[in-house]
C-alpha cells in the first residue's frame, strides 16, 4: 500500500500497544480475554486472516485448542469463566447490534470497572476495524 496509509495504520498499531498494556495491567481483564474477544469478533465478521492470526496468538498465550475450537459456541460450553463470558457477550453485542440496552450495560458493570469497560469497548472497536481493513485490502500490503 502507498505511504498514505502509514499514518492511519500507525493509529491502529498505537491503539494495539495501548490495549495490550491496559489488559496486562488490569485486575479484571487479561491478555487471554483480549485474544478471545479478538478471535470471536473475527469469527462473527468472517475475517479468515484475523481468525488465523488470533488463533495462533491465543495458543502462544497458552490458550487451549479446545477453548479456541469451542469459542463459536461459548454460551453452551463450560470452558469459559464469568469474566470471559461477560467480555464475549459485550463484544458480540457491540459487533452485532446498533446499541447496547440499559440492561446489557448494567450487567457488564457488575463485572467490569468503568475503565475496563471502556478499554474492552475500544478493543472490540479495534478488532472490528482490523477485520474491515483486512477484508477490504490485501493484508500483505500492510
Amino acid at each position: 500500500m502507498s505511504n498514505q496509509w502509514g499514518p492511519a495504520l500507525d493509529i491502529l498499531l498505537t491503539q494495539e500497544r495501548y490495549l495490550k498494556e491496559q489488559f496486562e495491567t488490569s485486575n479484571t481483564l487479561s491478555i487471554t480475554t483480549l485474544e478471545l474477544v479478538k478471535l470471536r469478533v473475527s469469527q462473527i465478521n468472517q475475517c479468515a486472516f484475523c481468525i488465523d492470526i488470533h488463533s495462533k496468538e491465543a495458543i502462544a498465550q497458552g490458550e487451549s485448542t479446545e477453548r479456541i475450537i469451542g469459542l463459536s459456541a461459548w454460551r453452551g460450553m463450560p470452558l469459559y469463566n464469568d469474566i470471559e463470558r461477560c467480555a464475549l457477550e459485550w463484544a458480540e453485542l457491540l459487533t452485532q447490534k446498533q446499541s447496547v440496552s440499559q440492561h446489557d450495560f448494567a450487567k457488564a458493570r457488575t463485572v467490569f470497572t468503568d475503565e475496563d469497560l471502556v478499554n474492552l469497548t475500544i478493543a472490540v472497536n479495534a478488532i472490528n476495524s482490523w477485520n474491515k481493513m483486512t477484508k477490504a485490502f490485501n493484508p500483505s500490503l500492510f
